[in-house]
């Protein structure tokens, strides 16, 4: 698998050292130095960047027909605008608010604990994410992640709003830390005034991300597939063919 990669940070050169060990090629590195070098001779890119680029890669990667794997987050309120580019190139764009394996089985743990907590309104939710000083943006894709499937499965959330809200306010409080090199910690309490019930995935380092990004790659270039149209780490997890 030849892959353009966008964004050469820490990530970056994470899933780089991912693709080799797999037997993956990195035919392209994109930053600041080359903004806007198209995926040439590239089967899929890897997109790694900041919120302010992100975009511009992806119509890039989708003008050129290039299948393309998104990891930054902070740009979903275009999320809109990139199924129409999606569907109107008839491209393959895979989007994640992270790719590791243990975040999107926790992703199903608390989706299936929001729907046995719902009817149990003694309790009330909190989401609580840590991460390292150079993350950007606050709070994590992850943790919006979580507070919006905790919306869908409820019938008395609606919403998340940032900080530690007042319990019985109908909206998901999410609060954010930032704290030296931390990798990642999100964790999903529901607590009453008799007991607490917490949830908690812990990143050890981005080798877990980097790895669940280049498996994403593989899944959606996997020769004799054709896969179109606008994925995500679900459909890796099920297998689901398109």
């Amino acid at each position: 698998m030849r892959v353009a990669l966008y964004g050469t940070g820490r990530m970056g050169r994470a899933i780089s050292e991912v693709c080799a060990q797999r037997g993956h090629q990195v035919v392209l590195t994109v930053n600041t130095g080359n903004a806007g070098a198209p995926p040439a001779g590239a089967d899929v890119a890897i997109e790694f960047s900041l919120p302010d680029t992100a975009m511009a890669n992806m119509q890039l990667c989708l003008q050129h027909r290039v299948p393309v794997v998104v990891g930054t987050t902070g740009w979903y309120d275009h999320l809109p605008k990139m199924k129409a580019m999606v569907a109107a190139t008839k491209g393959s764009l895979l989007w994640a608010s992270n790719f590791s394996i243990g975040v999107n089985l926790f992703f199903r743990l608390n989706r299936d604990l929001a729907v046995l907590m719902d009817p149990q309104t003694n309790y009330h939710v909190q989401v609580d994410e840590v991460h390292h000083a150079h993350k950007l943006d606050a709070p994590s894709g992850t943790a919006i992640t979580l507070a919006r499937d905790i919306d869908l499965a409820t019938a008395r959330y609606s919403g998340w709003e940032r900080g530690r809200a007042d319990r019985g306010t109908g909206t998901i409080p999410v609060a954010s830390e930032r704290i030296g090199e931390v990798p990642g910690k999100h964790s999903v309490t529901w607590r009453s005034d008799e007991d607490r019930l917490t949830i908690t995935h812990e990143a050890f380092g981005r080798n877990g991300f980097a790895v669940g990004a280049v498996v994403a790659a593989e899944w959606l270039v996997a020769p004799g597939e054709q896969r179109v149209g606008l994925f995500t780490m679900d459909d890796v997890m099920n297998g689901r063919p398109r």
